[in-house]
This record gives C-alpha cells, sequence and structure tokens, in this order.
C-alpha cells in the first residue's frame, strides 16, 4: 500500500537526508526546512528508521489540508481514516507544532485534533470512552502556513538515540549531527578519520558506523514494531539484511582521542555498544600537539563553543592553537563546527567552504578545509 510518509531531521541537514532517501529508492515529493516528505510502503518505513543517520523521526502522513479556523480544523480532522491505524483500545496522544499560522494556540489544535479523531473512532466503533491500554500510535501535527498535516510517528524515541550512547560527556553532540559531519567529509577505506577532541566518541563512532556499512538503528527497536499494520516478518527481514550488508572484511581505522583521559572508558563502551570498537584506536591526546602521520587523513571535530564548555577567551584560545596545531597537518582535510561568529578570525585561515547547521538549538557553522594550502 502506497503511503505518505515524512522524515524529520534538524535544520540544515535536509540535503543529505534527501541523499539517504533517494538510496533507498524511494519517491520524493517535497522538502521544506526540517523535514522531506515522500512515498512508501509499509517496507519502506521499516527501512527508513533502520538506515536513515540523519532522520529524526518518520511518520505516516494521514492527510493535509489547509485550516483556517478551528471547525475547518476539527471537519478535516475528523474526514481522515483513522480507523485504519487506530484500534478501540489504542492510545492515541497528540502533540505538535504551529508555524506562520492563524491557528497558533498549540494546546488549542492539540484538544480540536483529540475531540475529532474521538467523534470519529466513536462512531467507527460504538463507543463512547477509549481505555487506550493498547498500542500507542502518537498523533502529530504540523500546522505551516494554514496547511496542516495530522501524522503518526513510527520511530517512537527520536532516531538520534541509536542505544550506544547511555553515557555522554557535558556537551554532547546528537548522533544524527555527528553521522552529518562525518558524511560530509566523506570517509573513505584509505583515508584515516580522526576526532582529536572526541569526548564521548559520537563523531568517530558514527564514522565507523558509515565505514562499516552498519545501520544506525540495528541497536534498538521502533514504536511502529507494535503497529499491526506492519507485519513482524518485514521488521526480520529488513534487520537480517541490514545485518548482512555490514561490511566485516573492511581495515579502515578511526582515531578517537581526547586531552580527558576521564573520557576514553566511556567511549569505548559506546563504540562496543555500537558494534565498531575493533576498528578505532581510541587514546589521550592535546590536539594543541596532534601530529600528522604518513597516511591520508580527515579531521571532523567539535570543539568547545565558549558557552557550555570554556569561557568565550578560553575558546578563542584554543582556536588560535588549533590553526597553528592543524596548518602542520596540510594536506589533510580539516573540518569543524562551532557556533563561535569570528571563529576564522582566531583560527587563522579562511574555510574552503562553511554550511550552517544547528547543534540542537545553537545555530552553528561547519568549517571546511579541503582545498590545499596555498603557499605566500
Amino acid at each position: 500500500m502506497k503511503l505518505e510518509l515524512v522524515a524529520t531531521c534538524l535544520f540544515g541537514l535536509e540535503k543529505l537526508l534527501g541523499e539517504e532517501l533517494d538510496a533507498l529508492g524511494v519517491k520524493r515529493i517535497e522538502t521544506i526546512d526540517g523535514r522531506i516528505r515522500f512515498e512508501g510502503d509499509e517496507r519502506d518505513i521499516v527501512r527508513a528508521n533502520l538506515h536513515l543517520r540523519c532522520a529524526e523521526h518518520v511518520f505516516v502522513c494521514l492527510g493535509r489540508f489547509p485550516a483556517y479556523s478551528f471547525a475547518e480544523l476539527f471537519d478535516g480532522v475528523k474526514a481522515l481514516p483513522w480507523e485504519d491505524w487506530i484500534g478501540r483500545d489504542d492510545a492515541f496522544p497528540v502533540k505538535g507544532h504551529s508555524i506562520k499560522s492563524k491557528l497558533f494556540s498549540v494546546p488549542d489544535c492539540q484538544s480540536i485534533i483529540k475531540k475529532a479523531i474521538v467523534d470519529r473512532l466513536s462512531a467507527c466503533y460504538g463507543i463512547s470512552r477509549f481505555s487506550e491500554t493498547g498500542v500507542k500510535y502518537q498523533v502529530e501535527f504540523f500546522l505551516f502556513k494554514d496547511t496542516v498535516a495530522l501524522m503518526i510517528d513510527t520511530s517512537g524515541l527520536p532516531l538520534h538515540k541509536r542505544g550506544y550512547r547511555p553515557a555522554a560527556g557535558p556537551a554532547p553532540l546528537r548522533e544524527t549531527l555527528a553521522a552529518a559531519l562525518a558524511l560530509t567529509s566523506r570517509p573513505r577505506e584509505d583515508v584515516l578519520f580522526w576526532d582529536p577532541m572526541c569526548g564521548s566518541g559520537t563523531i568517530a563512532i558514527e564514522a565507523a558506523l558509515i565505514l562499516a556499512n552498519r545501520a544506525p538503528g540495528l541497536g534498538r527497536s521502533f514504536a511502529a514494531e507494535q503497529f499491526p499494520q506492519i507485519p513482524a516478518h518485514l521488521w526480520a527481514e529488513e534487520r537480517e539484511r541490514a545485518s548482512a550488508a555490514i561490511r566485516t572484511d573492511s581495515h579502515f581505522e578511526v582515531y578517537a582521542s581526547d586531552i580527558d583521559e576521564d573520557i576514553l572508558d566511556v567511549v569505548y563502551e559506546n563504540a562496543l555498544r555500537a558494534g565498531v570498537e575493533e576498528h578505532m584506536n581510541i587514546f589521550a591526546a592535546d590536539v594543541r600537539r596532534i601530529k600528522k602521520e604518513d597516511r591520508r587523513g580527515t579531521v571532523v571535530c567539535n570543539p568547545p563553543y565558549g558557552e557550555r564548555l570554556m569561557t568565550p577567551q578560553e575558546a578563542e584560545q584554543l582556536y588560535r592553537d588549533m590553526g597553528r596545531a592543524f596548518a602542520d597537518l596540510a594536506p589533510w582535510q580539516i573540518y569543524i563546527i562551532t557556533s563561535h561568529p569570528q571563529f576564522e578570525r582566531f583560527y587563522g585561515r579562511r574555510a574552503d567552504k562553511i554550511r550552517k547547521l544547528y547543534n540542537g538549538m545553537i545555530p552553528c557553522n561547519l568549517y571546511q578545509y579541503f582545498k590545499p594550502v596555498r603557499k605566500e
């Protein structure tokens, strides 16, 4: 059965997420900030949840319609076939967002949508009260420019929660953003990948998952595994395919180093849970004294911004020190994400390319250095 599906992501990751969807072989319908609509079926729901590295959630969209008043919202919601998904005992909490729309009150929208679904299901099942003790179908609405999309979440916990990182450092990077940083750097088997400020190891682990072709969702469960509409054999088959696709003959190496020796045990435990520990070299090192090895290499890192870690002055001095240390790594490629607006000034070199990203709610730039340094 063809369905309209929606994959959401952090702002700035739409291009990478679109490329991932293309690789899955699904048809994209529309891309807006933070979300991509695409066509798929029940198996594609499974595949998207298992394989998408940059997505936060995968939704089934039951319908879209304009809503300029609460009456239009109620009628539009009630007209949708909720009984195709929600049974008489199932739970269906409602949450959502409203952006640039006349119906801006989220609590009011939640209440009206819930009542409309109840009215629809009451007519279908001939009951007026719902125990909501069965399978949970999280209903999510997205009102954007007076058009509402009504969706059911198939992921449950956000997809960045891979399951390998129960503990993290004081300023952890979301796994989906870490994967995006690694993907942007184009990790390859014959090129050393090194995060010299690894913290809990997220960037390095995501790079290793990519190089090993290990699906990021293999170590966790999903809300839609409880949905009777998606047969259990689809989950078993796609997990088996994903496991069979893992590269076991690869000899790539990922370095994860940090000046904080206490965090390194956490890095190893996370890598072990992620199934990539055999490919990782985890050790203590000061980024300001990093030394190039006689091989091709790529450095990807997330230094302190001077917000949660370090003062702004300490971060700026670190950027100066990094600029001097990384200059000796040429012709290695360098990728650095930070929110500091004057990073290039302190680092001492203009980036070859800058990509705007968000680390949670913090706007950041990914500074990319991949061209040979011009000698004066």
